[in-house]
């Protein structure tokens, strides 16, 4: 604006200047506008569903009993959990509706489609130790259904560390079911002892132990059966 000589000028010059420019700043202006409300009205869209998915998973736990699902409606409860699925599928309550959808087929029979929730839950699950419980799960029926091979496969990988007694109480499971009782009463002294170094509660492997007439080391004492 140097070389301007008056005010005129220069007023002037900035009339031009908006003419040829201003549509193209309100446009900016405005698009960067409907960019902050976007993403405001996403983050309220995100935060609603979340809401709606942890609401509907609480009925779902409500329904079913939680942990006893066996004294519940599993078909109901079943068809809840599908819900959550569909509508919720990126979320961690629709991986928590698979797993509990898996202990309610278990409930109405239906091994194949328990199996069928929790290897879907593996490919899919949102949190590694969610996708470990579901390993865990789906070995636990693979033994169950006689496929103690499969079961052994299943825990080879993708279990975590904190998980690492139970994995080593149902790699005791499938070792039993093949007639391989040395092996599986080391894989049960392992899960006890890492029950014990971990303060985990473990139940059943010590009679496990005891029908086998191989009794736990002295560092496995008093640990719960």
């Amino acid at each position: 604006m140097a070389e301007l000589r008056t005010e005129e000028e220069q007023v002037e010059a900035i009339k031009r200047w908006w003419k040829e420019n201003g549509l193209s700043l309100v446009a900016g202006a405005a698009i960067a506008v409907a960019g902050v409300v976007g993403w405001n009205a996403w983050q309220g869209y995100q935060e609603n569903q979340a809401t709606a998915a942890s609401m509907r998973y609480q009925q779902l736990v409500n329904l079913t009993g939680g942990a006893n699902p066996e004294i519940a409606n599993p078909g109901e409860g079943r068809a809840l959990a599908a819900e959550i699925v569909d509508e919720h599928g990126k979320t961690l309550y629709a991986d928590l509706a698979r797993l509990l959808d898996a202990r309610l087929a278990v409930a109405e029979g239906d091994l194949a489609g328990a199996r069928a929730s929790l290897e879907a839950l593996i490919d899919q699950a949102q949190a590694d130790y969610v996708a470990g419980l579901a390993r865990l799960r789906l070995a636990r029926l693979q033994v169950a259904d006689e496929d103690a091979e499969a079961a052994l496969a299943t825990l080879e990988e993708g279990v975590p560390e904190a998980l690492a007694a139970q994995r080593a109480a149902v790699r005791g499971d499938a070792l039993n079911a093949l007639g391989r009782e040395a092996d599986a009463a080391a894989a049960w002294q392992e899960a006890l002892s890492l029950a014990e170094a971990n303060d985990q509660p473990l139940y059943g492997v010590q009679l496990k132990l005891d029908n086998l007439g191989l009794a736990a080391g002295p560092e496995n004492q008093g640990l719960d059966s």
